[in-house]
């Protein structure tokens, strides 16, 4: 029987990336060094956010997306953190409200004015409390308004009330730092990976772990639910050091559908997936490349499309919603990208060509808009809804009107599942024993310099006495 390739027919397999012209970059930003595994990036429709560099504690930039071009040194900044930040996210419902979290074991939600910084934003609109570690992650939920998930170094992940402004579930079944989460589509489950190499799929709100995967052979980095298709990809590393993806049943964690390797580089593989057009972009930290491939139902599940190419290195990536993309243009997915070396962000359009200049429907089926499907009250009694869709069609689409209200609340303890979440603080890790202790050490190094410069100064100041007695009075 004579070989012969398999060829597939797809509306998406000449999918094109295209990098905006350097007018419609956002050049002169001082994009944070800080190698924790986030994409330090997010944006919406209306705000491009980026965590900086800085002295003294942790800021990011907000930054309307029509001011494009060079971003002037002394630009406002939201930086009222005591530490760095580590992830920001923007919510899907509230356009201007952002959620950033930080290694000062604080989360905070700020809410930006209209238009923009006018000047440095310090005061947070609310400040949870609760972890008592750093906090790595925030994800909101897909289809609740003002409920917020973080996740800490403490191994634990709480769930956050905005309307009353308190945690009100704490998931604790990871034994070791969580590295992702992901929703699907409903909000009803939640997945993570974990740095004790464990993939886990839990029902959020009991707390319950429904599957659990050791991955031995795959050591997993990061997941993404595709869509309401019932399965998991996660990207990680193989046994021999390759970087690779796992197709996932959800409820069969047992063993992967499917392992490919992908190649022998070393940096962390972002996945992004669309569920409108069921395609997979892959992207690698310090990578000038993206991936993208088709998820299909039947085998080989994945099939690779093409590869946008750039030599300018990635250090993370901002996705912007899907009403915000130009149909106009059949653009169906846009990345913001880190480029740490240049200062740069570049969005890069990822176009679908067509010569017709109607309005394409095959490929904007309609998508979750930007109205919540539940109030926090109805999802934590219990209640599953699907998001609420909207049409991409120019004239159909709708802005949401929600605004956010601070809650008045008291300062008290925090207790969740009847433990004090700031007084159970669980042992420390190998790392932070070890940043503790070279901490020390320099402290120690630093008093003996000072001391060895005081005794110095005092055997000056004997010396020059001694030659004082030694030498004859004046007259």
């Amino acid at each position: 029987m004579s070989w012969r390739p398999q060829y597939r027919s797809s509306k998406f397999r000449n999918v094109y990336g295209k990098v905006a012209s350097r007018e419609h970059c956002f050049d002169g930003i001082p994009i944070t060094k800080n190698v924790h595994d986030n994409h330090f990036c997010a944006v919406n429709t209306r705000f491009l956010a980026i965590v900086t560099e800085s002295a003294g504690g942790g800021s990011f930039l907000v930054i309307p997306l029509e001011r494009t071009g060079r971003i002037e040194p002394n630009y406002p900044k939201v930086c009222g953190h005591q530490g760095n930040v580590l992830d920001i996210k923007w919510n899907p419902f509230i356009e201007n409200v952002i959620a950033s979290c930080s290694e000062d074991a604080s989360v905070r939600i700020w809410e930006i004015p209209e238009g923009g910084l006018k000047k440095n934003m310090t005061e947070a609109v609310l400040e949870l409390y609760g972890h008592s570690r750093r906090v790595g992650l925030v994800e909101w939920h897909p289809t609740t308004n003002n409920i917020l998930f973080s996740a800490g170094y403490d191994y634990k992940v709480l769930i956050w009330n905005l309307d009353i402004g308190e945690p009100v579930k704490m998931i604790d079944c990871h034994t070791d730092v969580i590295l992702c989460m992901s929703f699907n589509t409903d909000g009803s489950l939640l997945a993570t990976t974990c740095k004790d190499k464990k993939l886990r799929v839990v029902e959020p709100r009991s707390g319950r772990v429904l599957q659990e995967a050791s991955c031995k052979n795959h050591r997993v980095n990061r997941v993404v639910f595709l869509g309401s298709t019932k399965r998991l990809l996660t990207t990680g590393v193989s046994r021999w050091n390759t970087r690779q993806i796992a197709l996932w049943d959800q409820e069969d964690l047992s063993m992967p559908l499917i392992e490919e390797e992908i190649d022998g580089l070393s940096g962390l593989l972002f996945p992004f997936y669309d569920a409108d057009t069921h395609m997979l972009y892959l992207a690698g930290k310090g990578d000038g490349n993206i991936r993208y491939y088709e998820i299909g139902s039947e085998k080989p599940y994945v099939s690779y499309l093409m590869e946008f190419r750039s030599p300018a290195p990635q250090k993370g990536l901002g996705v912007m919603p899907k009403y915000g993309l130009d149909v106009s243009a059949c653009e169906v997915f846009r990345f913001y990208k880190l480029v740490t070396l240049k200062g740069l962000i570049e969005p890069i359009s990822m176009i679908v060509p067509r010569r017709s200049e109607t309005y394409q429907e095959d490929i904007y089926p309609m998508t979750p808009g930007t109205e919540p499907a539940l109030t926090p009250d109805e999802w934590l009694s219990g209640v599953n809804r699907d998001p609420i869709l909207m049409s991409l069609k120019e004239g159909s689409k709708k802005t949401s009107k929600l605004v956010f209200k601070t809650p008045a609340r008291e300062k008290k303890s925090v207790v969740v599942n009847g433990i004090d979440l700031l007084e159970n603080v669980p042992p420390r890790t190998e790392n932070e024993l070890l940043r503790m202790f070279f901490r020390q050490q320099d402290e120690i190094r630093r008093l003996k310099d000072e001391l060895s410069q005081k005794d110095i100064r005092i055997r000056q100041l004997q010396l020059e006495l001694k030659n004082l007695r030694k030498s004859p009075k004046n007259n």
